[in-house]
């Protein structure tokens, strides 16, 4: 073989890392964080919604106990309004996990899909509700469902929960928004002519307005501050994928940035300072 002299050499490795500089970005840019990114903290709530045997134990306990509740009301004497369930929709009596499911790896997040995901009306129930909502009819007490779906997706969630089996899903029962958020208004048209034994939700604004803007730690103490009424005449059910108690995390400002999001809900974290 033959031998390369030191100048030859040294010539070589000058030529390599020249271009090696040159193929290389003069500076390093920093990924940008996505909606994508974001979509990823979906994966552990949204699995654990769908698959966990607790999340349907936890559904079954709660109309169970709603029975419970109404056969104790059915049981005292009756007032001269007849009596009411009302009941949100979303995560308390449809399941709309799969839309969660389906933004997780994509870089677009709510409100995108969820009009067609509405329009398509193919929900699963949650275990438990349809019976407990049926018995409750077939006692004389009437149903109403009070949701933050827009107005424009009454036809097809009437269509949703008929195709399931609820009752008394028509226009008159299913009580959807129309100029705000707050469903105090829409309660207290059930009120003229009924008597609320029980609300069901997922979110707290489902049962009292002193609930809704407020922050995490206001939020906390009206829970605080409310505690006979859990289990007695309000049944919360688990929604860990989305509710007000993310919007709590970013004071409500709802467009922050992907990584601004992630900050917000890391701070709320109450962290064990491993060594």
């Amino acid at each position: 073989m033959r031998k390369r002299n030191p100048g030859q050499v040294c010539c070589i490795v000058m030529m390599v890392v020249t271009l090696v500089l040159v193929a290389a970005p003069a500076t390093a840019v920093a990924q940008e964080y996505t909606t994508k990114d974001l979509n990823e903290q979906l994966v552990m709530a949204t699995l654990w919604y769908q698959a966990s045997a607790e999340m349907r134990a936890i559904s079954y306990q709660s109309f169970n106990l709603a029975k419970m509740i109404l056969d104790q009301d059915l049981a005292k004497a009756g007032s001269s309004l007849k009596r009411a369930v009302v009941v949100d929709i979303d995560e308390t009596v449809l399941d709309n996990s799969p839309y969660e499911a389906g933004i997780i790896g994509n870089d677009f997040g709510y409100p995108k899909g969820w009009k067609e995901w509405i329009d398509e009306a193919s929900a699963e129930a949650l275990p438990g509700s349809i019976e407990f909502l049926n018995y409750a009819v077939a006692k004389g007490v009437d149903v109403f469902y009070i949701s933050n779906r827009k107005v424009r997706g009454q036809d097809a969630t009437i269509q949703n929960l008929r195709a399931l089996g609820f009752p008394q899903a028509n226009d008159a029962h299913v009580l959807l928004r129309e100029k705000t958020s707050d469903k105090e208004p829409r309660r207290q048209i059930v009120r003229k002519n009924h008597r609320i034994v029980l609300l069901m939700g997922d979110n707290l604004n489902d049962f009292d307005s002193i609930f809704r803007k407020k922050g995490t730690s206001d939020r906390a103490a009206a829970v605080d501050a409310m505690k006979d009424k859990f289990g007695a005449r309000f049944i919360v059910l688990p929604n860990p994928m989305y509710g007000d108690w993310e919007g709590a995390a970013y004071n409500f400002n709802w467009k922050l940035s992907p990584p601004e999001k992630s900050d917000a809900r890391k701070s709320k974290l109450n962290r064990w300072a491993m060594e």
